[in-house]
């Protein structure tokens, strides 16, 4: 019951299709149980030497008890299966609406394979909740008491007789039940480690067969698996044992119920039909005994799955919507002032006493080693990571206090880690627009660098990539990530390394088109080339997380630093390369 009402605002919706249904199963039922009384009379009938026309009589109203019931036994299921279908809908879109809201740190806490379990699995079990378990243990309340009624009404101490053992099946339906409850908790947990071992797998294929790894993954799938059949299996042990046993005992009740019954009879206590009919009564409790363990089950399983599921709906996003207003046109000058950051799993600080401004309209150069905190920095300024208050700046607001909506549309980021859909090379440009019109993906295209091989692809714009655009090269991959950002028109453009797979002669050509989209836009290109950023109007040169140079690319080749370092030796390495 618990469960319910957590789920009560999503049945609320559907108040009206509930009780409609709950109405269908109660009139079904009513219908099912004139049948044993016709049953009984029509025996007394017979007993008593009744013309056929008589029992004619009783055998059309058993046929007219019999239609009515089905026919609201297929209302019940028509409305309430359809009931559960829709809030599984609301449950599936309001589970997506909150994984769309969580930060890049919630990901690497949960593995991908998980969280599909639990908007796949964990929601049909929690459907199952919603619909079926509802179904059943209405009609199962239902049955059961006017099954007893209409026994008491025959004989109350025979009815007694036949119930002893309902106390030992309600034991037994708790332990069982607690017991199935557990196991399918650790079902579902081994299936979400499968999902898990098949998604890695399956997205790192090209790296498995560059590796030869094609066995041991082979293997450590099988093991997953192999555990994940060890565990539905005691489950289903203890699920077989529910249904037997439940028979066994309702069985003792029969026989205890014929003998007295049968004694009954010949002391003429009652009549034949009046034994028939309650020997029907007791046939109806069968099911709803035998039922009762199913939906104990249902119920069980749906809310281990629905915990499940409100343990990711419950978990809050760290990163949430500042309490400002929502800013209009932004100019795009950044600031960033005493800036200190760490990750919470590191010790040291990924950036330290970080002070710098970019005027509007300004192109930032970040140079330095891996590690040094440059993707760090640009991921601060759109919040990807949440910087602290009062430390990062866009026109003088702190992003802190914007709208996450709001700050993010002026910010466009092209990650070293290119991410494509599954679909054409158009749908993948046109992600980062609004209905975009295709002479802007177009465009976009060729400022960054598509042109050419567009023309060798077999439908251009319109060829399909594969999952996380596995059939095209590093570098393609990097310049449709671009285009995608190109075709937004940001005031802000964050370039994280975003052209290190492609070669010297295309990044310069790149960059040629793009210092025509730079114009009048605040631009940070970080790159582990000089010639990136030899041509914007300040560099910085990060350390260990901090700002160790600063000036212009000529400025920092006479102070002969790090900056000139780096220059020395990439000057070196492409004379090498032309050798």
């Amino acid at each position: 019951m618990k469960a319910l009402r957590r789920l009560g605002p999503y049945f609320r919706p559907y108040s009206l299709q509930l009780l409609g249904g709950i109405a269908c199963i109660a009139a079904a039922v009513l219908a099912g149980l004139f049948g044993p009384l016709i049953v009984g009379r029509a025996v007394d009938a017979l007993v008593g030497q009744a013309s056929s026309a008589t029992l004619l009589i009783y055998g059309l109203l058993l046929v007219a008890v019999t239609a009515v019931q089905g026919v609201f036994s297929f209302g019940q299921r028509l409305i309430l299966v359809s009931v559960s279908r829709q809030i599984e809908y609301d449950l599936r879109n309001e589970y997506f609406e909150h994984l769309e809201r969580m930060p890049l740190a919630f990901y690497q806490r949960h593995h991908t394979g998980d969280l599909m379990a639990r908007a796949t699995n964990d929601l049909e079990a929690v459907r199952q909740l919603c619909g079926p378990a509802i179904m059943y243990s209405t009609s199962t309340v239902l049955t059961a008491s006017g099954a007893l009624f209409f026994m008491a009404r025959i004989h109350w101490q025979l009815t007694f007789l036949s119930l002893a053992m309902m106390p030992l099946i309600a034991l037994v339906t708790q332990f069982l039940g607690h017991r199935i409850h557990g196991l399918f908790g650790q079902v579902q947990e081994q299936f979400s480690a499968l999902s898990s071992r098949v998604h890695e797998s399956v997205t790192g294929a090209r790296v498995v067969r560059a590796h030869a790894r094609e066995g041991s993954e082979v293997e450590r799938f099988a093991l997953t698996n192999s555990e994940y059949v060890r565990r539905n299996n005691r489950l289903i042990r203890w699920s077989a044992a529910f249904r037997p046993l439940l028979q066994l005992l309702t069985g003792l009740g029969f026989v205890a119920m014929l003998w007295f019954g049968g004694t009954l009879v010949s002391k003429g206590e009652i009549t034949v039909g009046e034994f028939v009919s309650f020997n029907f009564f007791l046939s109806k409790l069968v099911w709803p005994m035998i039922a009762v363990g199913w939906v104990v089950n249902l119920v069980q399983r749906g809310t281990a799955s629905l915990r499940r599921i409100e343990e990711i709906k419950e978990t809050e996003p760290e990163i949430r919507d500042g309490s400002g207003a929502a800013v209009g046109e932004v100019s795009g000058a950044v600031r960033v002032t005493g800036l200190d950051f760490s990750y919470p799993e590191s010790a040291d600080p990924a950036l330290e006493g970080i002070d710098l401004t970019v005027a509007a309209g300004e192109t930032l150069g970040l140079v330095g080693r891996t590690g040094s905190g440059k993707s760090t920095l640009l991921s601060l300024i759109p919040r990807l990571l949440d910087p602290p208050a009062e430390s990062v700046f866009i026109d003088e607001l702190d992003v802190r206090s914007l709208p996450l909506h709001s700050l993010r549309a002026a910010i466009a980021v092209v990650p070293q880690e290119a991410f494509l859909f599954s679909t054409t090379i158009a749908e993948n440009i046109a992600f980062g627009a609004f209905q975009p019109e295709r002479s802007a993906i177009e465009r976009a295209a060729e400022v960054a660098g598509l042109s050419a091989d567009l023309e060798s692809f077999p439908r251009g714009l319109e060829t399909v990539v594969g999952e996380r655009g596995i059939t095209l090269s590093g570098g393609q991959k990097q310049r449709v990530a671009l285009a995608r950002a190109l075709i937004r028109e940001p005031r802000i453009l964050l370039l994280d390394d975003c052209l290190s797979a492609v070669d010297a002669d295309t990044e310069e050509r790149i960059l040629r088109n793009l210092r025509r989209v730079f114009l009048g836009r605040t631009v940070f290109v970080v790159s582990h080339r000089i010639s990136a950023v030899r041509a914007a109007d300040q560099i910085i040169v990060l350390d260990r997380g901090r700002i160790v140079e600063r000036g212009g690319h000529g400025e920092l080749i006479r102070q002969g630093g790090v900056y000139a370092d780096l220059a020395r030796r990439q000057q070196l390495e492409d004379e090498l390369a032309a050798v």
